[in-house]
């Protein structure tokens, strides 16, 4: 399939050091210079958003990288703005590579008179002009039918799985991985499956929004290395609760692997004084000091694999291909060497 013009980057404010990561790769892989187009994304005084790009865009396939974190509506109104500042430019194809994909969490009607906002936010996305998007771990994959656009969702799984077989390579045998609800079995069952170790899951009840009242674990953790997985950890209450939970339970040791560090109030206070040994989590986004500086919790790059999914987007090949083992191992050599 032949190729757009050149693959242009441009960045929000949201997350520079990943896009930058991002466009020092694309050098890398293409042998050419891939900086970061050259644009402003700055406030006026009263918070409204402008953007002007300083480079010719026109003809080009331009991806955008912005996760839509914490603030939230800036972040989105920034993505929004500089796609249509982009559209109004000629550019040939915009696509949104939104690391984190802000409002997933409203994705249903759960009451009555309830938003669905993450279809809203789908519907503002087209608008503006975006023709594609390129995302990681969706709350719910559901969200994807919410766009009438091609919408990429790529899995931290495969890296997660890569990080396991690295961290416990002597002690695969000893591994349990564990759903901290139900709803996340298929997340967690996709990690077990490509680490061979069995799954358990804890089933927690909601008193109310934000709360657990309860949590039972499903399944026998005596003795064994649990490993929570979920896609984001908020306040990490939810989090630290199970791995007490798993502990009271016989577990030897609770680690955790969190696609989306949102992070936000006591969070870091929890997970420091919490029973787990360790909290990975990726940078889809951008981690605070305060988060870096925790001694139990790691950080994970997920530019390598954006890198090349954005690659393969340029030259239309497959994105799928990324979640095999095959593929995605020599992206992340140089991070895990032969221990693999």
């Amino acid at each position: 399939m032949p190729t757009l013009n050149e693959p242009k980057l441009i960045s929000g404010n949201a997350n520079q050091p990943l896009a930058e990561s991002i466009s020092r790769r694309m050098s890398l892989h293409r042998g050419v210079d891939q900086g970061l187009v050259d644009a402003r994304v700055e406030r006026f005084n009263d918070g409204e958003i402008f953007v002007e790009v300083y480079e010719n865009v026109r003809g080009e396939d331009m991806f955008i990288i912005q996760p839509t974190s914490n603030p939230a509506n800036d972040n989105l109104m920034e993505l929004l703005i500089i796609a249509d500042a982009l559209r109004r430019s000629s550019a040939q194809r915009i696509t949104a590579v939104i690391p984190y994909f802000g409002y997933a969490r409203q994705d249903r009607r759960t009451k009555a008179r309830t938003p669905i906002t993450a279809k809203l936010v789908a519907n503002m996305l087209v608008e503006s002009g975006i023709e594609r998007v390129l995302t990681m771990d969706l709350h719910a994959a559901q969200i994807q039918g919410f766009f009438d656009i091609p919408v990429d969702n790529l899995y931290a799984s495969p890296i997660f799985a890569l990080d396991v077989k690295n961290q416990f390579k002597d002690r695969m045998g000893e591994l349990m991985v564990v759903s901290p609800d139900v709803g996340g079995v298929a997340r967690a069952r996709e990690l077990a499956k490509r680490i061979n170790a069995p799954l358990s899951i804890v089933d927690k009840r909601r008193g109310k929004a934000g709360e657990v009242a309860e949590m039972t674990v499903i399944g026998d953790v005596t003795d064994k290395i649990c490993l929570i997985i979920d896609d984001m950890c908020d306040t990490a209450g939810t989090l630290c609760k199970a791995a007490q939970i798993l502990m009271d339970n016989g577990a030897k040791e609770v680690h955790a692997y969190i696609t989306h560090g949102v992070m936000s109030g006591p969070a870091v206070e929890r997970v420091t004084n919490s029973v787990m040994k360790s909290l990975v989590l990726t940078d889809s986004i951008q981690p605070t000091d305060e988060v870096r500086n925790t001694p139990n919790i790691r950080i994970l790059p997920t530019a390598p694999l954006f890198t090349q999914a954005i690659l393969n987007i340029w030259h239309g090949t497959s994105v799928s291909s990324l979640f095999d083992d095959k593929t995605l191992i020599p992206i992340y050599e140089s991070l895990y060497s032969n221990n693999i």
